[in-house]
């Protein structure tokens, strides 16, 4: 009873602190609406980045990966603090001098309306059939195991499933849609401080456990016992083999913290460029101490059950249940639930703007209104919503290893976008129709790739890593975009225009600071090598 009643009353204090940040918010304009009044500080960007990244299925995901693998998986949390510290540096001030509110909206004018529209269905496809139904239905699992949700209301596992994907379906709706990004970006910033206390308690509940009491003798008890999980080199048989590091890996990495919508957005939303680059390399300096979070947990699990688990996704949770005090589990409940939360209701809330600003606008209403637009987006989203609530009680029924294929299923869309947004900036005569060519040729050839080639001609074992993959079509779809540019040239060169919608000074700090967290990310290789 105590576990629930700090539940719920966590969340509901959550709730309420968002609704007192956010009255004064203009939310029938589109930009209150999605970009908070463009009034978001370095912190609030900071926290609302964070927990829109980290989620149950990161959390259980990656922990069951290193219980498997060891310390190597942490490459997906450390090299995102580099691609931070590149979007901070060279993108965001790109991004805030167009005053754009979405990134198909810097497509439309750097190529023209057709890349746009490609690009916002990508991102919107990507959101509805993959993102959205998998948080829920990982978020429901969780839930439904550390409360017991089917014993508790007596019914079926199915039945419960349901009732849980509903009941964070509709709660996340309802900061999404009716709150805008700003409700969505303080509950995110609250439920980031509670993360990291919750997260960082398992790791130290867990090392206390391995060391009868003494956290440093159970650091050196699990370090001298698993020296082979403590190798960040990875062999070619492991899901990061070292070279993708140097390949694909850092493209995906770009990808999503500098161009996926449902992340850039908390930036575009800052009051100034130094205030979206001090959030953006304040969340990448927790970065590089995310693998406490989501990786040593994991580690942790493999010492404790000694590797005799059947499935590597049920470490963090049994990790949980064995070393985490009764009285604080309702608290952890409620952190974790705000992570689901963040994940869920940022997607839509970007799902809404995408649809708002670059579909509704440009192609359904061309004469619409702000409050028609913010409310056009609004029916979208609870569409939405309820399109993914009914989705994702369906997955439990997928074939095994869905979640397994996420970033794989993904690169349909992030390659071919990332290439059309870095030829945009880097050049200035590659016309439209070389993006467009770029779009369509880099998902297709991807398809086949990997769905195709892979599993029915060459097969699996015989098939070289998709993150191999993405950075050979990465530099196919450069060179292809090149070679139209120099064939045919737009003829009037390219030039962003400066709304001065918020201030672009730079924060004099950030290129020192950039450089540092990179070093730091370095080091933390050469020392577990």
């Amino acid at each position: 009873m105590i576990g629930i009643l700090s539940f719920v009353g966590f969340t509901a204090l959550v709730a309420i602190i968002s609704y007192v940040a956010t009255r004064a918010t203009d939310e029938n304009s589109s930009e209150g609406y999605f970009l908070g009044g463009r009034s978001l500080t370095g912190v609030v960007i900071a926290g609302s980045l964070l927990l829109t990244n980290l989620s149950t299925e990161q959390i259980v995901g990656l922990n069951g990966s290193a219980y498997k693998e060891g310390i190597l998986v942490m490459a997906w949390e450390t090299l995102a603090a580099i691609a931070m510290v590149i979007t901070a540096i060279f993108l965001l001030p790109r991004y805030l001098k167009g005053g754009i509110a979405t990134i198909p909206t810097f497509l439309e004018r750097r190529y023209n309306k057709t890349t746009k529209a490609l690009t916002s269905g990508l991102f919107l496809t990507g959101y509805v059939v993959v993102l959205l139904p998998i948080v829920l239905y990982s978020g429901a699992l969780a839930i439904n195991s550390m409360f017991d949700v089917p014993t508790l209301l007596g019914v079926s596992k199915t039945a419960a499933l349901w009732v849980s994907v509903f009941a964070i379906g509709i709660v996340g709706s309802i900061y999404a849609i009716f709150g805008g990004l700003k409700a969505v970006a303080v509950s995110d910033t609250i439920n980031a401080i509670g993360l990291l206390i919750g997260g960082l308690m398992i790791p130290y509940f867990g090392l206390t456990y391995i060391g009868k009491g003494d956290l440093l003798n159970g650091i050196s008890v699990l370090i001298n016992e698993n020296p082979e999980k403590f190798n960040a080199i990875g062999s070619n048989e492991s899901s990061i083999p070292f070279a993708t590091i140097f390949t694909g890996m850092m493209l995906v990495q770009l990808f999503y913290w500098g161009t996926n919508q449902a992340i850039i957005q908390r930036a575009l939303g800052a009051k100034n460029l130094k205030e979206g680059q001090k959030g953006l390399l304040i969340a990448s300096m927790v970065k590089i101490i995310g693998p406490l979070l989501v990786v040593v947990p994991g580690i942790i699990a493999y010492h404790i059950f000694q590797g005799s688990l059947s499935n590597q996704d049920e470490a963090y949770a049994q990790l949980v249940i064995k070393v985490l005090p009764a009285s604080l589990v309702g608290f952890f409940a409620a952190v974790l639930f705000g992570a689901i939360l963040s994940s869920f209701n940022s997607a839509l809330n970007s799902s809404v703007t995408l649809f708002g600003v670059d579909i509704y606008k440009e192609f359904i209403n061309k004469k619409a209104t702000e409050t028609q637009i913010v409310t056009a987006g609004k029916y979208f989203g609870v569409l939405l919503a309820i399109l993914a609530m009914i989705v994702a009680p369906f997955i439990a029924y997928a074939p095994d290893g869905l979640f397994g294929y996420l970033q794989e299923v993904n690169g349909c869309y992030s390659i071919p976008i990332l290439t059309i947004i870095i030829v945009g900036y880097l050049t200035k005569r590659v016309p439209s129709k070389a993006a467009n060519i770029a779009i369509i040729l880099g998902a297709i050839l991807y398809i086949i790739s990997q769905f195709i080639l892979k599993p029915y001609v060459f097969g699996k074992d015989n098939y070289p890593h998709f993150l191999h993959i993405m950075a050979i079509l990465f530099i196919i779809n450069i060179i292809i975009m090149l070679l139209i540019g120099k064939s045919a040239p737009r003829k009037i060169a390219y030039e962003q225009r400066c709304t001065n919608e918020v201030d672009i000074t730079p924060w004099k700090l950030a290129k020192p600071i950039g450089v540092l967290i990179i070093l730091i990310v370095i080091s933390t290789f050469i020392y577990f090598s």
